[in-house]
C-alpha cells in the first residue's frame, strides 16, 4: 500500500493504482496546470467523496511500498488522464472500469466518458501531528 501526501493530506491506495496517477499528475502539474483529484470514500468514512484541489506550487509526495514499479496499462492511463483534462478533475477510478468502458457509438475512436469511481477510500481522523489521512478499503 503506497500513499500520496499533498499538502497535510495522505491518501494510501494500492502501488498499482498509485503509479497510474503519479504519471497523470505529474504530466498535468509539469504543465503549470492546477484540477481537481477525486476519490470515493468508503461506507465508514460516510460512503460520501473527498477531493483536493492540486496546484504545481505545493508539494506532492508519493511513496511506494514495493520495490518493483508496477506495469502500467495504456488503456487505464488513457482514461484517467481524460478524467483529468475534464471539467470533473481526475477521478480515481479501478483499472476493471477502464478495461469495460464501452466505445461510444457516435465516436468509436473516443470511449464513453463515464466517471464513476469504483475504488472507496478510508478518511479517519488523524494524530494531531496531521489533519487527516484516507485509506483505501
Amino acid at each position: 500500500m503506497g500513499s500520496l501526501t499533498y499538502d497535510r493530506v495522505t491518501v494510501e491506495f494500492d502501488d498499482r493504482i498509485l503509479a497510474h496517477l503519479q504519471i497523470v499528475i505529474v504530466q498535468k502539474l509539469r504543465r503549470g496546470e492546477s484540477f481537481l483529484l477525486s476519490w470515493r470514500n468508503a461506507v465508514e468514512a460516510g460512503d460520501g467523496r473527498s477531493s483536493a484541489w492540486l496546484h504545481p506550487a505545493i508539494p506532492l509526495y508519493f511513496k511506494f511500498s514495493g520495490g518493483q514499479p508496477p506495469s502500467i496499462n495504456p488503456l487505464w492511463l488513457a482514461q484517467l488522464t481524460r478524467s483529468a483534462n475534464s471539467s470533473q478533475g481526475l477521478v480515481a477510478t479501478g483499472e476493471e472500469r477502464a478495461m469495460a468502458e464501452p466505445d461510444r457509438p457516435d465516436r468509436p475512436d473516443r470511449p464513453e466518458r463515464t466517471h464513476r469511481p469504483d475504488q472507496k477510500f478510508t478518511v479517519k481522523t488523524a494524530p494531531a501531528s496531521q489533519d487527516t489521512i484516507a485509506t483505501e478499503s
